[in-house]
């Protein structure tokens, strides 16, 4: 018994860890009930300005680069697309339907280092700031190939420079 005491304390130790790191998701997930949903692309959100595919890296709340937004599944990296049009931009992440940011709901769309577990190279990721229902947040992309087309589009968009 003495030999298998330690491999239970262990197991059980584990088993806690995993519980409480779901129990803090949900509550996450919770708190951030007032975000609401996400809006789906609409039928015709006008003429496509540029578009890109890469990494769908995090969603945080605005100037709290390490508080994840969880909500509407947003906590979890994944392939995406986004395509910049006259109206908006439309984000497809793999497994989910097309949202869509709304031109009026964007803040800025500007270039950033590092968000809550994501560090590249100076200027690496692309940073989407938009309202969403009562909260501002920031939303980082890894793209592919050069951003420059789909940062000058999107920061057009939002009234913004690079």
């Amino acid at each position: 018994m003495d030999r298998y005491l330690p491999s239970i304390i262990i197991g059980a130790v584990f088993v806690l860890a995993i519980a409480g790191m779901y129990v803090g998701w949900r509550a996450r997930s919770r708190a951030q009930g007032d975000l609401g949903d996400l809006q789906p692309a609409p039928a015709n959100p006008g003429e496509v300005l540029a578009a890109a595919n890469g990494l769908y890296v995090a969603t945080t709340l605005f100037g709290q680069p390490l508080e994840r937004v969880t909500a509407q599944g947003l906590g979890f990296r994944s392939r995406a697309e986004i395509t910049v049009r006259q109206e908006g931009i439309t984000v497809g992440l793999t497994g989910r339907e097309p949202f869509f940011i709304s031109r009026h709901e964007l803040r800025s769309v500007q270039r950033a280092s590092w968000t809550i577990d994501k560090a590249v190279e100076k200027r690496g990721l692309v940073v989407i700031s938009w309202r969403w229902g009562a909260r501002d947040v920031d939303t980082y992309f890894r793209l592919d190939d050069d951003a420059g087309e789909c940062v000058a589009a999107a920061a057009g968009l939002a009234g913004v420079g690079q």
